[in-house]
């Protein structure tokens, strides 16, 4: 499948992100408190507290996802598209399908790395992230599905 330029541009920043966000850890590692939040309730507010080591988790699960993602994108005849796949419109539906991978690989990798810093740093999340975390994640969705079914 050919890769456009937004795919490769959300796959490095991708990267970028998730190398970010270890070297954050390995640079800060002996700075980062003893103990770090583990879990957030809605509004943000811390309430769980955990050993700096579960700090690991997060980057892990964003290079996983970001792996796994990666590969997805190398198999599209495997994607549950929604739509009928006919060859007059294969090339069209498998583009916006690959944007909608790619930008969502990059949502969810820069979720991550925003979490791992918060954590990192023992601060709340600010009210707003959980919300526009979902709207962006849903929004994005949402706008290439719409861009999917007019493609049919």
């Amino acid at each position: 499948m050919r890769r456009y330029l937004l795919d490769r541009l959300m796959n490095w920043l991708s990267l970028l992100l998730l190398l970010g966000t270890t070297v954050f850890l390995v640079v800060s590692w002996p700075r980062i408190p003893s103990e770090v939040p583990m879990h957030f309730n809605a509004l943000g507010e811390i309430d769980r507290w955990g050993g700096k080591g579960g700090l690991l988790v997060l980057p892990v699960i964003g290079w996983a996802v970001y792996v796994l993602m990666t590969v997805v994108e190398h198999f599209p005849s495997l994607w549950n598209t929604g739509v009928q796949i006919t060859v007059e419109n294969r090339a069209r539906v498998y583009r916006l399908l690959g944007h909608l991978l790619s930008t969502l690989k990059c949502l969810t990798t820069a979720m991550f790395a925003g979490l791992t810093l918060w954590c990192a740093l023992a601060r709340s999340l600010p009210g707003w992230f959980l919300p526009v975390m979902l709207v962006v994640l849903f929004g994005d969705m949402i706008y290439w599905l719409v861009r999917v079914i007019r493609a049919r």
